[in-house]
């Protein structure tokens, strides 16, 4: 897979809009799937703010395995508050000016496992570089995987790299009509495999079960966060991990039904070196720095 600076262009930043939760649709339909087009931007393009001053250093870093899914996590954070830029691969330079988050968009989500996890450590190292307190990996709302990846074998990379025994899963973005109830997602009113996503011919999803669907990923222990510690808000959120950590669970797919859901999950995360999700779990996490 390329390294740093492989298909690099360069980023955007938006103005913040905090208090806002919801995103544009952007994956309304389970087929649909947009791309960027027309021409991309060249160096010469490249905002001044990010050429000039001292070298940025950031809250939260983001890694996600498209490009459309990091415009959607990137929308996520500027709405909840945060200053994001998003980019094109992996920077071959730091970025200069003021952000706090960076999300690094790749095109990993259907490579073999083995470069999948190539770009994504280096995506991570760039990101570590650039102060960044904790890492996002972000994939699709509909789980996009198969048994061989790539979101077990990331999630196990990215895990042992940073040297945390511990993360969460949930492709929950309720706003997109993705929720998780007792571990199965669901597609609007109807399972994911029943959604038009189990003849997906790249990564057909069969099972809507996603802590067996990750269990087939990883050789991590999954375990669950389900909807009734969640409606009981953070402090119970972060019991069950500590339960589920005395387990021996190193990954926990976390129910999400609605975006208050997704808040309460967000300051049980604060702290944690890795969070893994689809861009949903970003309304959350804006606020753990005030």
């Amino acid at each position: 897979g390329p390294g740093p600076g492989a298909g690099y262009r360069p980023a955007h930043q938006v103005p913040p809009a905090a208090g806002v939760h919801r995103a544009p649709d952007v994956h309304a339909g389970v087929h649909g799937r947009t791309w960027p087009r027309g021409r991309q931007r060249r160096d010469q393009d490249f905002p001044g703010d990010f050429l000039a001053g001292a070298e940025m250093t950031i809250k939260l870093g983001c890694i996600a395995d498209d490009f459309t899914g990091a415009t959607d996590l990137a929308n996520n954070l500027v709405r909840a508050g945060m200053r994001a830029v998003q980019t094109i691969g992996v920077p071959g330079t730091p970025l200069r000016g003021d952000a706090d988050a960076v999300v690094v968009a790749l095109k990993a989500r259907t490579l073999p496992a083995a470069e999948a996890v190539e770009q994504s450590l280096a995506a991570l190292a760039w990101l570590q570089a650039q102060g960044a307190e904790q890492i996002y990996f972000k994939y699709c709302s509909t789980f996009d995987s198969t048994p061989q990846g790539n979101i077990g074998p990331v999630a196990d990379a990215l895990m042992a790299r940073l040297g945390t025994d511990f993360t969460i899963a949930t492709p929950a973005f309720p706003d997109n009509k993705r929720t998780v109830f007792k571990g199965y997602l669901f597609a609007g009113d109807v399972l994911l495999n029943e959604s038009g996503m189990q003849h997906h011919p790249l990564t057909p999803m069969t099972d809507p079960n996603l802590v067996r669907v990750l269990s087939a990923q990883t050789s991590r222990k999954v375990g669950l966060i389900d909807y009734s510690v969640v409606a009981r808000g953070s402090d119970a959120i972060r019991a069950r991990i500590r339960e589920l950590m005395s387990q021996g669970v190193e990954i926990a797919i976390v129910d999400a039904v609605s975006n208050e859901g997704l808040l309460a999950l967000g300051p049980a995360l604060r702290g944690m070196p890795l969070v893994t999700a689809g861009s949903g779990v970003a309304i959350g996490l804006p606020a753990n720095w005030g």
